[in-house]
């Protein structure tokens, strides 16, 4: 199977854009970043220096969003900070053998496309599971789950690291809670890029117990402790 090669992950935004989502990339010398309307991340390399921090301000513009995802590097001092959040990077532990929930026959799951779009915004405004914009569906395959009609939960392919694929935008409607779509979902998703000799790997905030205690079950188990960074640009 791909995805032993674990370093990939210690930079997955920069190996993304370099690599399966290259078409959805805009590069200025060492700086580079997802079309806005994709995603809000961006990257530099391990060690950047006062020319590379300047690409990335031109590539952005002034006072827009620097979305620098896990990366330790740090900008310059007249970058504004605007969040920081504790998280941990989680890859896959088990076997492609492993019986997966959401992988049964007759399963309510649907594939989500443009025209899901406005339920999609909809659904992350009111679950907030992290940075999710129009055409972030176009990072990879999302399902979801409909309940008379609709959209109650969903979750999808996001950063595409060689041998990887994350799977992020895992969310349920507060009136859907408890009924397990979250682990369909990600069962789902996990049996399709398995199928593709790919290995899943994801990312969650430290305080999201709930959500790494269900992500363990699911045969998940913790790589490193990451920080989640975002500055202004100048």
């Amino acid at each position: 199977m791909r995805g032993s090669d674990t370093e990939v992950l210690d930079d997955p935004v920069s190996r993304s854009l370099r690599g399966h989502h290259a078409h959805l990339a805009r590069r200025l010398g060492g700086a580079a970043r997802y079309v806005p309307d994709v995603a809000t991340f961006c990257a530099v390399s391990a060690d950047p220096d006062a020319g590379e921090w300047a690409d990335l301000a031109r590539l952005l513009g002034p006072g827009e969003l620097a979305d620098l995802f896990s990366s330790p590097a740090v900008p310059p001092s007249d970058w504004e900070p605007v969040f920081l959040l504790d998280g941990r990077q989680m890859i896959w532990s088990g076997s492609a053998g492993d019986d997966l929930p959401g992988t049964e026959p007759g399963t309510d799951l649907v594939e989500l496309g443009p025209d899901s779009v406005p339920e999609m915004l909809d659904l992350v405004a009111r679950t907030r599971p992290g940075p999710f914009q129009p055409r972030t569906h176009e990072l990879g395959t999302y399902l979801g789950v409909r309940e008379h009609g609709t959209l109650v939960a969903m979750a999808g392919e996001r950063l595409r690291p060689p041998g990887w694929t994350e799977i992020s935008a895992v969310c349920t409607a507060p009136e859907a809670r408890g009924r397990g779509h979250a682990a369909r979902l990600v069962g789902a998703l996990a049996a399709r890029i398995l199928a593709r000799d790919e290995r899943p790997f994801l990312h969650v905030a430290e305080a999201n117990t709930a959500a790494i205690a269900l992500y363990e079950r699911l045969g998940f188990s913790t790589r490193t402790r990451v920080t989640f960074r975002g500055f202004r640009t100048p």
